[in-house]
């Protein structure tokens, strides 16, 4: 793109600064300003929450030079199996095994704390910031009130009004908090998220279990004084929640009981909280009509958990988010309107988006279904998927990059 185009970033978390850091780079014509109503000397890298990044997420952080790769603990294997087991082959059940010497990468995610993403993008956000004073600002403890689209761009009101050619929307938040968007749906689930201290199990092992509840998922972490530690979701329906009333020692006897044995024995358990599950999602990325044509040319771009709320089934939210950034930027830097640009990312977006959208959407009500035979289906379809490499294979390729 030659042109000058003035964005604005709303939202200074790991999307939102990931965009903010391409953009600068790849965009040297454009003028960036990110806003969040954090301050900035609040410090945000004791932020305990963890995330879950695909291996095409990494990639794109290592480009960018802020990959904490100290902090970060790389997935080499997942395995999917469902409790109780309904079908047993030879000595195990049935479960999907995926590897990253398998499928020849060097790994197939990584976990890392919130704070341990964040504070690195913040950082090599503001050290640029610094060099390239003239066309990079930052507006931390500003809040944004509205959007109001004008012709030929969008006016952003954070106090004062000021005119920008196109504004991303990268805040999030989780599904209790938002407004209802075009989708909209309360699976009447809890998530319980918290840490296991493990013994026994294998180092850099993400496990998903299929309960009768919901899915049970542990992320490994880094160790901790030589101890395995595994960030735990545990998601159950809320209107009838069996883990509530548990104290710490009844949770660990039952998810011992739930986990598979590769996992290892829980030993510990963090303090737990609980947040609501749902779907909430934009029908487009671009705000107004179909395909950017609308009041003011449809200048509001939505991306990550601002255009869609999952559910956490297969941990994709925020690599969502992060391709939803990448693809942003490379549309724009290819050149022609802005326009045009929002129009090819609104086309190029949408098999990946929809796919993921509606892949865990059909899991997650999948758990609410109490048909006759159905664990039994699960079973064969894992056992078949599991016997079938290049379907495996096919499936860790989109986990891992997303639909291409």
């Amino acid at each position: 793109m030659t042109e000058t185009i003035n964005i604005a970033v709303i939202g200074a978390g790991p999307v939102g600064l990931t965009l903010a850091l391409q953009a600068a780079r790849l965009l040297p014509q454009s003028r960036l300003t990110v806003f969040d109503a954090r301050p900035l000397d609040k410090d945000v890298s004791g932020d305990a929450r963890t995330l879950a990044l695909s291996l095409g997420s990494v990639q794109l952080l290592q480009r960018l030079g802020a990959w904490p790769k100290s902090h970060a603990q790389p997935i080499r294997e997942v395995h999917v199996s469902q409790a109780p087991p309904t079908l047993q082959f030879g000595r195990g059940e049935a479960a999907v095994r995926i590897t990253a010497a398998d499928q020849a990468v060097p790994m197939l995610g990584a976990v890392l704390r919130y704070g341990h993403l964040v504070a690195p993008l913040q950082q090599a956000w503001l050290a640029l910031a610094a060099e390239h004073p003239e066309r990079l600002s930052s507006r931390f403890g500003t809040p944004v009130a509205a959007l109001k689209p004008i012709e030929g761009g969008v006016e952003v009101d954070a106090g004062i009004s000021e005119r920008f050619d196109l504004a991303v929307v990268a805040e999030g938040g989780v599904f209790a908090e938002q407004a209802r968007k075009a989708l909209t749906h309360d699976y009447q689930q809890t998530a319980w998220v918290g840490t296991l201290t493990l013994e026994g199990g294998t180092p850099g092992l993400a496990v998903e279990r299929f309960t009768r509840h919901g899915p049970l998922a542990l992320l490994p972490l880094p160790p901790l004084e030589g101890r395995q530690q595994a960030a735990l979701v545990w998601c159950v329906p809320a209107d009838d929640d069996p883990v509530q009333d548990l104290n710490d020692a009844q949770r660990l006897v039952v998810l011992a009981s739930l986990l598979p044995e590769i996992a290892g024995t829980p030993v510990a358990i963090s303090p737990l909280k609980r947040f609501a599950l749902g779907l909430n999602a934009e029908r487009t990325l671009v705000e107004g009509r179909k395909n950017g044509q609308g009041p003011g040319g449809g200048r509001v771009v939505r991306i990550g958990n601002a255009a869609q709320t999952l559910h956490p089934v297969a941990g994709q939210g925020l690599n969502l988010g992060l391709r939803d950034a990448f693809e942003l930027v490379l549309a724009l830097r290819d050149g022609g309107s802005v326009q045009a640009a929002l129009r090819r990312v609104e086309w190029s977006r949408a098999p990946d988006r929809w796919a993921m959208i509606a892949a865990t959407d059909f899991l997650a009500r999948s758990f609410t279904w109490r048909w006759p035979g159905l664990p039994a289906a699960r079973g064969l379809g894992l056992a078949a998927l599991q016997a079938l490499p290049w379907a495996k294979s096919a499936l860790a390729r989109q986990m891992m990059f997303g639909r291409r």
